[in-house]
C-alpha cells in the first residue's frame, strides 16, 4: 500500500515539475523576438512562388508543372530564401517586368553554387533586364556581369542564369 502511495506521488510530483518547466519554455519561446530566417534557410515552392508574385515577379515553366524531379518544371522547391529576396531586389532595381523560366528543378549544371542547391534562377531575356545588367554591374568576360553584391548575371543567349550568393543589398536598397 505504501509503494503505491509513493509511486503516485513520484508520478504527481513529475508531472508537476514537466507542467511548470513547460510552460516557462513556451513562455520564453513566445516572448522571444522574432528571429531574421537565415540567407540560407530553404523555401518550399509555394512560399517562394508566392513572395515572387507578390512583388510582381511571374513564374513560367515549359511543361506547366513545379516537379523538382522533372527538368522540363519550373520548381522553387527548396530555393534559398536570399534567392528570393535577390530576384525581387532585382525586379525592384531595375523596374523591369521578371519572368523566372528556370529555378531548383534537376536538368542544370552541377556545383556548389547550382539551380539544385538553391542558389541560381533563369529569367526571361528581355531587352530591359539585359540594358540595366550589361549598364549598371561590371563585365568580367565570358558573357558574365558581376553586380556590386556579387552576385553574378550570366548572357546565355535566350535567359538570363543569376547567381545570387546573397540578397543583393536588399538590406541596403541595393541594385541586384
Amino acid at each position: 500500500m505504501n509503494r503505491k502511495i509513493a509511486l503516485r506521488a513520484a508520478v504527481g510530483a513529475s508531472a508537476m515539475a514537466l507542467a511548470i518547466f513547460s510552460t516557462a519554455y513556451v513562455a520564453e519561446a513566445t516572448t522571444a523576438e522574432p528571429k531574421e530566417a537565415s540567407p540560407l534557410a530553404k523555401m518550399s515552392h509555394s512560399a517562394a512562388a508566392s513572395k515572387l508574385n507578390g512583388a510582381g515577379i511571374s513564374i513560367t515553366s515549359s511543361g506547366g508543372c513545379s516537379d523538382r524531379n522533372r527538368p522540363n518544371c519550373t520548381s522553387l522547391e527548396q530555393v534559398n530564401s536570399a534567392t528570393i529576396d535577390g530576384a525581387i531586389t532585382l525586379k525592384n532595381a531595375s523596374k523591369c517586368d521578371l519572368t523566372v523560366t528556370g529555378g531548383t528543378e534537376t536538368g542544370h549544371a552541377d556545383g556548389t553554387y547550382s539551380h539544385w542547391n538553391g542558389y541560381k534562377l533563369d529569367f526571361h531575356m528581355t531587352s530591359c533586364l539585359t540594358n540595366y545588367v550589361k549598364n549598371t554591374f561590371t563585365s568580367i568576360g565570358g558573357n558574365k556581369w558581376e553586380s556590386g553584391s556579387g552576385n553574378i548575371y550570366f548572357d546565355e543567349t535566350n535567359h538570363w542564369d543569376v547567381t545570387f550568393h546573397n540578397c543583393g543589398g536588399c538590406l541596403k536598397g541595393g541594385k541586384g
